[in-house]
């Protein structure tokens, strides 16, 4: 799970939001958690705290939010949930062919 980092959007296996994507916020690997947030549900203000073994890395990396959040500018749980629902769409697509 060391390839999941800030911005990264994963999929929750575990608990009620299973099958649900993502955004990681903050990853504490010393303890095996990462926040999650998407915009809606989950705002970026109270990220969901999850265990690393409960979410699958989709192995997209959604580049302008984490620039964001390294660089310290202000993320809008708008910006997170319209990135979120691009890529449901395009995964969404590649499915259907």
């Amino acid at each position: 799970m060391e390839d999941i980092k800030t911005g990264s959007v994963v999929m929750s296996t575990q608990g009620r939001d299973k099958g649900m994507f993502f955004v990681v916020v903050n990853v504490d690997v010393k303890k095996g958690y990462v926040y999650l947030a998407d915009g809606g549900m989950r705002k970026l203000n109270a990220p969901k705290r999850k265990n690393l073994k409960h979410v699958s890395n989709s192995g997209t990396v959604l580049n302008n939010i984490a620039d964001k959040f390294n660089t310290g500018k202000k993320v809008f749980d708008s910006e997170v949930k319209s990135a979120l629902r691009q890529f449901n769409q395009q995964s969404n697509v590649g499915e259907s062919k």
